[in-house]
């Protein structure tokens, strides 16, 4: 299956690239969430004549995401958690409680945006945890796990 990228895709290709890619990865996640046409004539005629506003909105978006990020970056959030003895959580923490701190904290995160390959965190402590606010913005939110009173 042939299309035509309207916005960078991570590991596929930028802006206005024409990619081949699987039909079932095409149908069901590039067109249905708008990130990319069929490569037909018409839509490469659509595509050349929203070429610069498409532009604009990307570079808008990758700016929006480095602010962001550089209100993240230089914050620390706090979730406090159930834990037993020697500092063992009752469950764990995750990238929902970590978005959550960082909603509390007055800054915008989704949980989707939170990175954590190695697992939830299962123990209190300093913690660096992995976020990811556009393809090309990443880093790292420190998060301090503390005991639940009570």
């Amino acid at each position: 299956m042939e299309l035509i990228l309207l916005e960078k895709v991570a590991n596929l290709g930028d802006l206005g690239d024409r990619v081949r890619v699987r039909p079932g990865y095409g149908r069901n996640y590039l067109l249905p969430y708008g990130k990319a046409r069929p490569a037909t004539a018409e839509n490469i005629r659509y595509f050349e004549e929203r070429r610069a506003e498409l532009e604009r909105a990307a570079r808008e978006a990758l700016e929006a995401a480095q602010a962001r990020m550089e209100g993240l970056q230089e914050l620390t959030l706090t979730v406090r958690a159930k834990t037993g003895d020697q500092g063992k959580l009752f469950g764990s923490v995750g990238p929902a409680e970590v978005a959550m701190a960082a909603e509390e904290a007055g800054h915008q995160l989704a949980r989707r945006e939170v990175r954590m390959p190695e697992g939830p965190i299962r123990v209190t402590g300093e913690h660096d945890v992995a976020v990811q606010l556009h393809t090309d913005v990443s880093g790292t939110v420190r998060v301090v796990v503390e005991p639940q009173e009570g």
